[in-house]
């Protein structure tokens, strides 16, 4: 995915992204495993492609998220992307065996890796 965003496609995520993104780096530089020069580089790279936050995706957290989450079996937080793929008519890129499952059972199409 991140070759496609390098290549002048675009991505809309949740709001959540942008979080599990900074947890993902943070967590690393924490445990020692990434230095900060290279976590700069790689935050400074994420914010040059157009990743563009769904803004709406917040407000329908404990009703349309809630849902999906509760018809998928999925966690809160995964059916967030799913929410933005469905509303928005999108395609959906994830490696989370749950979340394809559930993706291509509401007909959501899922990107390969």
């Amino acid at each position: 995915m991140l070759g496609r965003l390098a290549a002048g496609e675009n991505a809309v995520v949740p709001v959540l992204w942008f979080y599990e993104a900074s947890a993902v780096i943070a967590r690393a530089q924490n445990r020692g495993t990434l230095a900060l020069a290279a976590a700069r580089a790689f935050i400074v790279e994420l914010q040059s492609l157009d990743i563009r936050a769904d803004e709406e995706s917040a407000t329908r957290i404990l009703t349309d998220v809630h849902g999906l989450a509760l018809t998928h079996g999925l966690t809160s937080y995964d059916a967030a992307y799913l929410e933005v793929a469905l509303r928005r008519n999108l395609p959906l890129a994830t490696l989370d065996a749950d979340l394809v499952q559930a993706s291509k059972n509401a007909g959501v199409t899922v990107l390969e890796a």
